[in-house]
């Protein structure tokens, strides 16, 4: 499942992709993906003209003028393609956004993906992005105060819950939590309540510094781009690593579960 390092990475490529392009037509396959009527969805975004792209979490953003805004979930996975003039588009895709120039992008979801569009004045109102946490690469936004309170208003619950809560912090997944964890010495199922001020600022920093990390690196390696090449991030520290000596005691890693998911970590070093 794609995470926020995938898809702020998309979102980059298709800022310089897409941006000045004008919107000619949708041709959308599944209109069950959509958030609307098909052909509301078509006035929404024909004869717009792209003036940026950005990402929030798991939700890429174009903003189109005059006043419509595309809204993108990979959902469990699938590929965001870009097509120049005269490639043909894939025969999978749910739906293509195509452009006057003759150029496309194309979404194709595995499952459980949503091309949305939404007039930017009820953008508030798009339930589905309108109640995203904190986005932990924005500075402006992913402060040590900000992130504090949250787990203040949250100290009742383990801490890998509150971080994948993305109405906490909008983003993080089961993929790139396990490394944080590990690097901030921190055992998923503590209580939020019990962890120290020394390992909160700890895991500020492993949210920083993974996610960063994972996104100049183009995303996982098994994750495709906006031209279908794969990610270049796959070493993890403890991640997917079950019965491998830990990289900084020698440990063995454990898998266990936690909750729904499945979680890697170090006995030894995440207490």
């Amino acid at each position: 499942m794609p995470e926020l390092p995938e898809v702020a990475n998309l979102a980059r490529q298709l800022d310089r992709e897409l941006r000045g392009r004008r919107v000619a037509g949708v041709d959308v396959v599944q209109p069950r993906c959509l958030n609307i009527p098909l052909e509301e969805f078509g006035r929404l975004l024909v004869h717009t003209w792209v003036t940026r792209v950005t990402s929030r979490g798991k939700w890429v953003f174009v903003d189109l003028k005059p006043g419509a805004t595309f809204l993108l979930n990979l959902g469990m996975g699938g590929e965001i393609l870009f097509h120049h003039k005269g490639e043909p588009l894939p025969g999978n895709r749910q739906s293509a956004i195509l452009f006057e120039d003759g150029s496309a992008f194309s979404q194709h979801f595995w499952w459980f993906g949503y091309v949305h569009a939404v007039k930017t004045t009820e953008l508030a109102s798009h339930a589905m992005t309108a109640t995203l946490g904190l986005d932990p690469i924005d500075d402006g936004d992913f402060t040590v105060d900000a992130f504090e309170r949250v787990l203040v208003e949250k100290k009742r619950s383990a801490i890998k819950t509150v971080l994948m809560d993305q109405k906490n912090i909008a983003g993080i997944g089961n993929v790139y939590i396990q490394d944080i964890l590990f690097a901030a010495g921190l055992h998923p199922l503590r209580k939020t309540a019990d962890v120290t001020v020394s390992e909160r600022t700890a895991l500020y920093d492993a949210i920083r510094s993974q996610l960063r990390n994972a996104l100049e690196l183009g995303g996982l390696a098994y994750e495709k781009d906006l031209y279908n090449q794969p990610g270049q991030f796959k070493d993890f520290l403890i991640g997917y690593r079950e019965g491998k000596p830990c990289p900084v005691c020698g440990t063995t890693i454990q898998k266990i579960r936690t909750g729904s998911t499945a979680s890697f970590i170090c006995p030894h070093c995440q207490t």
